[in-house]
């Protein structure tokens, strides 16, 4: 009766629209006044308790933040032309540019919705001038954009670890591999397809032009090396790395690309200045700008954009770890795995049924509400059947990937119609080709679990564990 009365209450207020957040929080309290041995104090207490216990959902707004200055800046735009001019001379080179683009995008953003937005208002455009059919190109940044959830750093990797007390850390290791696997994948398609139709390619431009853009990209990518270096490295954890990442985005996007804040379209070296003059100049203008930025409007509205996008997935994790307290206290993920156990499911039978869920959930859900409800349901079964968790949050995440791609919440079509200014129904055509190649992908990451777990395993041989 408590598992019915606790989802029924809460698919019942998805359906007439309250907010997901809202519709957690309430399904939960109505539990627990009507069906509940808990006081009606525990929810006050489990909502503080929610946050402030779990040290890892902290990185979550430093990471936010980071892609907000990354997104705001001009590093979008660097990194696709270092990317062009990697492989842009390649026939439909273009195209893979700009799944590369997404690639580094996403290791540095941690967001789906931000990687489309920051390199599909750039990149679509620009395919359709060099000769792309605007379908073609739509449909490859949408489902490149997917990437960013995938590709460590990863958000959603954050809430997966928070609901599931795995490590973060662990998480991002698992992710990486996948991560290239999906984009280079990708990018094999496109070149097939581009032989095939004679898409267009441009001249390389040569070595020396080549490492110019990655030089000039590199102060965005560098953030890549100190935030997973500092991982991998066991040099700091998840969160103190994101912390850097913070403030390393903002200092690359106020004082180095100087894309926002008091030197924005300063030069760092005039015409005919020698180099002494040039730095001591430029010392002068960071010293007296750095208290400036701290009220600049550019500054403060990319901080307060940052602001609202943590407030909101903070009150959906908050709600989302008192849904699960119910779930604990009831012994509702127990009696679920005891029932499956029951029916003699095999492994890869249950990997099925996870799929089957986290894929129609992900057109009604944002992925860290399908998180937050699913994992801690999935967890207990999935440990009982020996699939390993980290496994099963790389299944999760990609399952996520392709809820990114689905109406009538895709996430990632929202940002592209907006994009191209298209119908929804548009975008969604555009992406149906791409999207079988995710979910083939999604079969090869369920039932090879060596893609996820080998480089996580090899870490640990290496720190001696």
């Amino acid at each position: 009766m408590t598992i019915a009365a606790l989802f029924l209450t809460l698919f019942a207020c998805i359906l007439i629209g309250m907010p997901i957040a809202i519709a957690l929080g309430f399904s939960s309290m109505i539990t627990i006044l009507f069906f509940s041995s808990d006081s009606i104090a525990s929810i006050a207490l489990k909502m503080y308790e929610a946050t402030s216990e779990h040290y890892t959902l902290l990185a979550i707004p430093f990471f936010i933040l980071s892609s907000a200055f990354l997104s705001t800046g001009g590093v979008a735009r660097r990194i696709i032309d270092f990317a062009v001019d990697s492989v842009g001379h390649i026939r439909g080179g273009l195209a893979m540019a700009s799944v590369l683009a997404c690639m580094l995008f996403a290791a540095v953003s941690g967001s789906s919705p931000a990687t489309v937005a920051a390199i599909g208002s750039i990149c679509i455009v620009g395919m359709v001038r060099a000769g792309y059919p605007e379908s073609f190109a739509a449909g490859v940044i949408t489902n490149a954009g997917t990437l960013g959830i995938l590709i460590p750093p990863s958000i959603v990797m954050l809430v997966y670890s928070a609901a599931t007390e795995v490590s973060a850390s662990r998480m991002f290791m698992a992710g990486l591999v996948p991560g290239l696997m999906m984009g280079s994948i990708l990018m094999i398609a496109i070149y097939i397809i581009a032989r095939y139709k004679n898409l267009p390619s441009k001249p390389f431009p040569g070595v020396k032009q080549l490492f110019r853009s990655g030089f000039i990209a590199m102060g965005g990518l560098a953030l890549i090396f100190i935030v997973l270096g500092a991982i991998y490295g066991g040099i700091a954890s998840p969160t103190e790395a994101a912390a850097v990442a913070a403030i390393y985005a903002y200092l690359i996007a106020v004082f180095g690309y100087r894309d926002i804040g008091p030197l924005k379209g300063v030069k760092w070296r005039n015409a005919k200045e020698n180099f002494a003059r040039a730095a001591s100049r430029n010392l002068l203008l960071m010293a007296s700008a750095f208290p400036k930025s701290v009220t600049d409007k550019e500054v403060r509205h990319v901080i307060l954009d940052g602001a609202k996008v943590s407030i909101m997935l903070l009150f959906i994790i908050a709600n989302a770890m008192l849904f699960a307290h119910v779930l604990t206290t009831e012994r509702i993920p127990h009696i679920i795995a005891e029932s499956i156990i029951g029916w003699g499911l095999e492994p890869y039978a249950f990997l099925i049924i996870v799929n089957i869920l986290l894929l129609l959930a992900g057109n009604f859900m944002e992925p860290s509400a399908i998180i937050l409800i699913m994992a801690p349901i999935l967890f207990p079964i999935a440990v009982q059947l020996g699939i390993d968790p980290i496994h099963l949050g790389i299944i999760m995440v990609v399952n996520m990937e392709i809820g990114m791609l689905t109406p009538p919440v895709g996430l990632n079509l929202f940002v592209t119609a907006g994009i191209t200014g298209k119908s929804m129904g548009w975008v969604i055509k555009a992406c149906l080709p791409w999207l079988s190649l995710l979910l083939m992908f999604l079969i090869l990451i369920t039932y090879v679990p060596q893609i996820s777990l080998a480089f996580p395993e090899y870490i640990d041989k290496l720190n001696g564990y």
